[in-house]
């Protein structure tokens, strides 16, 4: 598989996701935080397995511990100053009742979360530069992730007064970014095994920081602990079932 068709595949799972979730919250209309969160908790135990199962193993075998472990350090640190420069909240706050300040925030929200993909797009990338198995399951994992995502930022434009066509548009576009970093992500990790490895371990710290800093905390914040829980077990076992199936 080339870089393009990689690429292709990364944009696919992007606009997928945010686009799904853009038209789940037209068809929901106004969906509950419990559901919205529970569905955050299900992300959140997909990834984990992943990270654990998947990218650190793949990691470690392809380029030793070393690579792993700075790999994942480097995922975690530039998911941090990306959420220190550039942050974005899910939950759209009670007081946000002008229409204009719904469109503000979906429009925020939607530029916040296409930032937040491209190094998302990335872990899909090297992804499959270590197996088309692997690649392929991050690529579905992450389109899961991206389904809340595009319900956060449906939510407010919806409510700001955009029709159907716009806001399942917004959506989709927010989900682009992936496919160029997946395209990048093919490119840096075929220079050699050892880059490979740190990538790998990019993706690994990214999708960590993103399942404890956002997914787990916005689903106790708007599902509660048991409903979080209960999704986080579920997730958990289908991300197993996703790494003995590919």
């Amino acid at each position: 598989m080339n870089w393009l068709e990689i690429g292709m595949l990364g944009m696919l799972a992007g606009v997928a996701g945010t686009g799904a979730g853009g038209l789940v919250s037209l068809i929901v209309k106004k969906p509950s935080p419990r559901f919205t969160g529970t569905i955050m908790a299900f992300a959140a135990g997909v990834m984990l397995s992943i990270i654990f199962l998947e990218l650190i193993e793949e990691a470690i075998e392809f380029s030793g511990y070393s690579a792993a472990i700075i790999g994942i350090t480097l995922g975690l640190f530039a998911f941090y100053l990306l959420d220190h420069f550039l942050p974005h909240h899910h939950p759209v706050s009670p007081e946000d009742t002008a229409f204009g300040k719904y469109m503000k925030k979906g429009t925020l929200l939607a530029l916040g979360i296409a930032l937040h993909n491209f190094p998302e797009g990335l872990a899909i990338g090297s992804g499959f530069v270590g197996s088309t198995e692997l690649g392929t399951s991050l690529a579905i994992l992450i389109a899961l992730h991206n389904i809340p995502e595009g319900m956060a930022v449906a939510a407010p434009l919806q409510q700001g007064g955009y029709n159907y066509n716009k806001v399942i548009a917004i959506t989709a576009l927010a989900g682009v970014p992936m496919g160029i970093g997946a395209f990048i992500g093919a490119a840096v990790s075929s220079v050699s095994v050892y880059i490979l490895g740190l990538s790998l371990g990019f993706a690994a710290g990214a999708m960590l920081y993103i399942v404890c800093d956002e997914l787990i905390p916005d689903a106790y914040k708007t599902a509660g602990a048991h409903l979080s829980i209960f999704g986080i077990f579920l997730g958990t076992i289908l991300g197993i079932v996703f790494t003995s199936w590919f």
